[in-house]
């Protein structure tokens, strides 16, 4: 037992005389990276990555990089065939003008590699409609600006019904806002969120479209942050929304899919507005501001009014209010007001004409 004790003695002494004599080495050679690492340039990468083979042929490419147009920014997703995010900048001046999407058509973007993009014919009799992250409505002081909203890069997958009507919405929202805050930046984008199938597990699962298998998103994000003016002290108003990508009614609020930032940010892989404390210098934009989407009178007359300008008829003008009072609504004064003129405008036009033809 004594011989036991001795050498269970001496190993351990030996033990921590190593152990000792290792910390110092270690010690030493920590010391001595360290003041090699003060001796390289900041900016001179490690030596392990200086001399590295591995990017002697270069890293793969995910085509993610930064994409600049005339007034929108976007990540493009090549594997998805849609943008990751899309963020764009709109005020007042922004939101009105001349340009018209009548004569802009939906296409491939032309710095996007053809192998990697969506094309017309992948949303042809697909059942999704062409649906914008930043809306051409956004863009009516310039025809570049507006005309490039129809790249491909721009758009996803979108339910009909949701495109045309509470995305819509939204987007009327958002213009909204430019008549009482000077500057508001908009993110928007797709999702493929997690759905509970009958097993009770969670799955990502998406349904993809056309030969180029372009991803149609489970839910749609956009994000509002607000400013009155460069000059206010007030703190930035900010809003963060997921929406399904499926039918929404009438009765729905904008509030009914708010989420927090921060749930957004996890579920989308994002960091939205990364030069904003959003914790301290920002508030609520639904208690800023009312959140509140135009209701389905409003919007019915918004569109009607919409047609009437374009309408080049009078028979296409009369179809407009025939499709109002359909509708079981009646015509407010300014629309009204604005069918009068118009009927006049093209009760004289087509009556030059026929007199054109007479002469003739």
């Amino acid at each position: 037992m004594a011989r036991a004790f001795t050498s269970s003695t001496r190993f351990l002494g030996g033990f921590a005389l190593g152990a000792a004599t290792g910390t110092v080495t270690c010690l030493g050679v920590l010391r001595l990276t360290q003041q090699q690492r003060r001796r390289r340039s900041p900016a001179e990468p490690p030596e392990t990555v200086k001399e590295s083979v591995l990017q002697e042929y270069g890293f793969p490419l995910t085509g993610s990089e930064i994409r600049y147009y005339a007034n929108h920014v976007l990540s493009y997703n090549q594997a998805m065939r849609v943008p990751r995010w899309v963020i764009e900048h709109i005020s007042q001046d922004k939101t009105v003008g001349n340009a018209s999407r009548e004569h802009c058509k939906f296409k491939p973007d032309p710095s996007v590699p053809p192998m990697f993009t969506a094309t017309n014919e992948d949303y042809l009799k697909s059942g999704w409609s062409r649906g914008h992250m930043a809306p051409a409505g956004d863009n009516k002081f310039s025809d570049r600006a507006m005309a490039e909203t129809f790249y491909l890069s721009n758009i996803v997958p979108q339910n009909h019904e949701n495109n045309a009507g509470f995305w819509n919405r939204l987007e009327m929202y958002c213009r909204e806002l430019t008549k009482r805050f000077q500057d508001v930046w908009i993110v928007s984008g797709p999702l493929a969120l997690p759905q509970i199938g009958e097993d009770g597990k969670r799955s990502v699962i998406y349904q993809v479209i056309g030969k180029h298998d372009v991803a149609v998103p489970s839910h749609l994000f956009k994000v509002i942050l607000a400013r009155r003016n460069k000059a206010s002290t007030e703190p930035l108003a900010v809003g963060a929304f997921v929406v399904p990508n499926s039918p929404i009614s009438f009765s729905h609020q904008l509030p009914e899919f708010q989420v927090s930032i921060e749930d957004l940010e996890k579920m989308s892989g994002l960091v939205f507005f990364p030069r904003v404390n959003k914790t301290k210098n920002c508030k609520n934009i639904c208690e800023v501001d009312t959140c509140k989407l135009v209701d389905f009178i409003e919007f019915t007359q918004y569109f009607a009014g919409r047609k009437m300008k374009s309408a080049r008829t009078l028979h296409r003008l009369e179809k407009v209010m025939a499709e109002v009072k359909e509708a079981g609504i009646q015509p407010d004064d300014y629309l009204l007001d604005l069918y009068k003129k118009k009927k006049e405008e093209l009760s004289a036009s087509e009556k030059k004409m026929l007199r054109g033809e007479a002469g003739g």
